[in-house]
């Protein structure tokens, strides 16, 4: 069933791992559609996780015996084919989606991508592997206790965990289906949230499908971000490391750290594996396992097993905990913006992993078990290759809804880190970033009104070293107010929808990233930092203001085409 490529310039890996691939046909699926020749993912090839369902093709989760041809395609493969993705194929996982590790397949141990000796991590292991290696643009995987984003944090890429029911899950075998996800593997945040966009869509047919609105405005200019009071990394000194250099980088981003309380998280997380709560992972595949647990491979058959011994007492019970740690935990949001967590807290060796499967698997869904359970988004980003040359990765976690807001911040962290190469070290496809950082030095930002040229706040940017890069123009869906009140006179930007915009006159300028964190501590209320997109199709972080504010008076001055032009008309003509 398997189809071995041959690498080209991954000198850091021998071969490309067989076992991360499941099935691979001669030629990529694309769809018949012929809009889709023109849709926002044509150029782009992407893999499936192999308990997603792609029409004509076997899925098997892992399991050669449970193994069928599905009819028709998952919705989500569906939608991503439409919008001009190719399918190149489906990949390992560990079994069922039961494990964090990417060891526990009869297809095999998929290996790390940086290195061969390490685990992958699961259970979206071959999902998260043909990423890294370069040999697909990007790919889904699915998501119940971390499997989206414990792969991305160990292979040295993006794992966008999305809000739950955002992403119909329609054709995809279950894990545990009240809180399962499908997630995004990528190379970059941008290429992530450009899937996201075509895939998510409220499902009728779907269960637990949702239609949730998406918060669009970036979070505040200066942030608030919790990090666990107490830490564990099970005795993994480069892990920690790595981690106190990243909440300084987020820092530096504008951020100040806020101690939390990761108890109430702590003990959801545990309930994950060890309470009532398993009984659905039993639910999941009942029939087939009851007929056939023999072909379900160790330790896969024991967790499942497990499910059988709790009554729906035991269920309720649970639930009802799950509730009220919930309730302690939602009062961190009144503290904090989101949360920053190691994606995994240290890294094994294969051999390691299969000599004690559970306790270090468990280990390895510290800091990921918990955010499905409390309906929370979460996206892991590459963070640093630690002193021992292993990859080690962030997550950014918030309230349900906050996809948007995350990506917005996970795009300016990741191109801060200096690590957007993708894992084998080859150029990334040229497109329009997320967010306006240029290097690992300098942050790029567009200012539209008193920070501009000879307005009275652009020593702010001067005075911290920023030079200027350039005039260019927003694209023609932003709107430009005169905001009442301000002093000095500010104006605020607003995106709106397609044709009720106009071009909107900025400057570019690239500021040392050690004085971002204090640029934008000084933008108040209503204003902030978020992706604009500029007239040529790229993006840049730049100055927007929130929507209620201009509705207290503010003049629309769009027509100006830009703010020095109004300041321009306001002087008064002479004598």
């Amino acid at each position: 069933m398997q189809a071995l490529l041959t690498p080209v310039g991954a000198d850091r890996v021998p071969a490309w791992a067989d076992e991360a691939w499941i099935y691979r046909p001669a030629q990529p699926l694309r769809s018949a559609d012929a809009v889709a020749v023109g849709g926002p993912l044509a150029g782009l090839r992407f893999a499936v996780k192999d308990n997603i369902d792609t029409a004509a093709w076997p899925t098997t989760a892992a399991c050669p015996a449970f193994a069928y041809t599905p009819a028709a395609h998952a919705r989500v493969v569906q939608q991503l084919l439409n919008a001009g993705a190719a399918l190149a194929g489906k990949t390992n996982l560990d079994q069922f989606a039961c494990g964090l590790n990417g060891t526990r397949s009869p297809f095999g141990a998929v290996p790390n991508a940086v290195n061969p000796l390490y685990v992958s991590g699961g259970s979206s292991s071959g999902s998260a592997y043909v990423v890294a290696t370069g040999q697909v643009d990007f790919a889904l995987g699915t998501d119940t206790a971390g499997s989206g984003r414990v792969p991305a944090g160990l292979n040295n890429i993006v794992g966008l965990k999305p809000s739950r029911g955002l992403i119909s899950a329609r054709g995809v075998v279950p894990a545990a289906q009240s809180v399962d996800c499908v997630s995004i593997f990528a190379r970059t945040v941008a290429t992530a949230v450009r899937v996201l966009e075509s895939a998510i869509g409220h499902d009728p047919l779907d269960a637990y499908s949702r239609k949730r609105v998406l918060a669009r405005q970036a979070f505040p200019a200066a942030f608030r971000f919790g990090v666990p009071s107490v830490l564990e990394f099970y005795g993994d000194t480069a892990a920690e490391a790595a981690f106190g250099e990243a909440v300084d980088r987020l820092r530096s981003l504008g951020g100040t750290a806020v101690p939390i309380d990761f108890a109430p998280l702590a003990e959801v997380a545990s309930l994950l594996y060890e309470s009532a709560l398993v009984a659905e992972r039993y639910t999941a595949i009942r029939s087939f396992f009851d007929t056939h647990e023999g072909e379900v491979i160790e330790p896969v058959r024991s967790i499942i097993a497990a499910g059988r011994n709790y009554s729906a007492a035991d269920l309720y019970e649970v639930q009802t905990r799950v509730r009220l740690l919930g309730q302690q935990a939602d009062a961190m949001w009144g503290h904090i913006d989101l949360l920053l967590v190691p994606t995994a807290p240290t890294h094994y060796t294969i051999s390691q992993m299969q000599q004690d499967p559970v306790a270090l698997n468990r280990n390895l869904g510290a800091y990921t078990n918990f955010v499905n359970l409390l309906d929370y988004a979460a996206l892991s980003v590459p963070s640093a290759i630690r002193s021992d040359g292993l990859p080690f990765g962030i997550t950014l976690i918030a309230p349900g809804g906050s996809d948007w807001q995350l990506a917005d911040l996970g795009q300016r962290y990741h191109h801060a880190t200096g690590l957007t190469q993708g894992a084998t070290g080859e150029a990334l496809p040229a497109m329009a970033p997320v967010a306006g950082l240029t290097t690992q030095k300098t942050v790029r930002v567009a200012v539209v009104g008193a920070h501009l040229s000879g307005m009275p706040l652009n020593g702010q940017l001067t005075e911290r070293g920023a030079t200027l890069v350039g005039n260019a123009e927003t694209a023609a869906h932003y709107r430009l107010y005169a905001l009442p009140g301000t002093t000095p006179p500010k104006p605020g930007l607003l995106r709106v929808a397609a044709n009720q915009g106009a071009r909107i006159a900025l400057e570019i300028w690239d500021m040392p990233l050690a004085e971002y964190g204090s640029f934008v501590a000084l933008i108040p209320a209503p204003l902030g930092i978020g992706t604009l997109e500029l007239g040529d199709g790229s993006s840049v972080q730049g100055f927007v203001c929130e929507a209620q504010a201009l509705q207290d008076g503010a003049l629309d001055i769009s027509h100006f085409g830009g703010w020095r032009a109004y300041m321009q008309s306001q002087k008064p003509l002479a004598a």
